[in-house]
């Protein structure tokens, strides 16, 4: 398997592309939009000079990386040599289940499927293809060319041949695989998104402040990032979009999103995406807490 399809070329996927093309494979970035590649291909010339600057690779690897990577605007023809999809477009269930109906039609028999989702389900998605047996879940983590774990959730119908050979695959690639079965968040937004929504939930009851959550998480719990701020890095509606989605599988009220997410959405304040979350990110290198978050 030399060839890689990635479908969508915003942050997870123009990261996607990015690994797989370092490591010798031929990918194919599709997007509908050219613009959206344009600005993905830029992404992955940045991220390749930086790695370039710390001395992780060369200048000449940048450039054979970048070669490996061609665009794509028809999913017909940017899948039709793929051994493995990876679908990374937007988290919504509809348009993932139009994505993996195409898939279905272009591809060749023996294409392994897989998607990026954080939580929507894979065994859903699979059942709008012929071979549900080839649909797998590839869960990469943001930024992906830093962080070294892929959650690899198995469907209902996923074939052990399809496992076996992508967590093969994602070894070949210097990731960690860690195995996860297809239940509502799987196993890291299973976790995650409780402790981001409960952290929200204690900023709306008064309890705490921005700086003062994040501060005890960094501080008391050595996390890297407080919760507040990684929502904001992971994009507040997606938070929503998840929390939503365990909700909806579980009916547990601790799922339920805190109301203040609900109205951040709602007005458009989304995270580091809309330059307005929690924090403020008119320079990203230097967010300052968000006055104008009513609670």
């Amino acid at each position: 398997m030399k060839n890689v399809a990635v479908i969508g070329a915003g942050t997870m996927g123009n990261g996607i592309a990015h690994v797989f093309a370092q490591k010798g494979y031929q990918v194919a970035l599709i997007d509908v939009a050219s613009q959206s590649l344009e600005k993905g291909l830029n992404t992955i010339g940045k991220n390749l000079d930086r790695q370039v600057k710390k001395e992780i690779i060369t200048a000449a690897d940048k450039e054979a990386t970048l070669e490996r990577i061609t665009t794509f605007t028809q999913l017909e023809e940017g899948v039709r040599e793929a051994g493995l999809v990876v679908e990374a477009a937007t988290e919504n269930i509809d348009l993932k289940l139009q994505i993996f109906a195409d898939l279905e039609k272009h591809c060749a028999p023996d294409t392994l499927l897989a998607s990026n989702t954080s939580s929507i389900s894979i065994t859903q998605l699979a059942q709008v293809t012929s071979k549900p047996e080839k649909v797998i879940g590839m869960h990469f983590m943001n930024p992906v060319p830093l962080m070294t774990l892929v959650e690899v959730i198995s469907g209902q119908n996923s074939s052990q041949e399809t496992i076996d050979t992508v967590e093969s695959l994602t070894q070949k690639i210097d990731k960690t695989a860690v195995h996860a079965k297809d239940y509502p968040g799987f196993i890291a937004n299973r976790i995650l998104m409780p402790m981001i929504n409960e952290a929200i939930e204690t900023l709306f009851q008064g309890i705490g402040s921005i700086e003062g959550i994040d501060a005890i998480m960094k501080g008391g719990m050595r996390h890297p990032m407080g919760p507040l701020q990684l929502a904001d890095f992971i994009g507040l509606d997606v938070c929503l979009s998840i929390l939503n989605v365990l909700y909806d599988g579980f009916k547990n009220p601790k799922y339920a999103p805190s109301p203040l997410l609900v109205n951040m959405v709602n007005s458009g304040l989304l995270g580091v995406k809309s330059k307005a979350g929690f924090y403020l990110y008119e320079d990203p290198k230097n967010p300052i807490v968000n006055p104008s978050v009513k609670i």
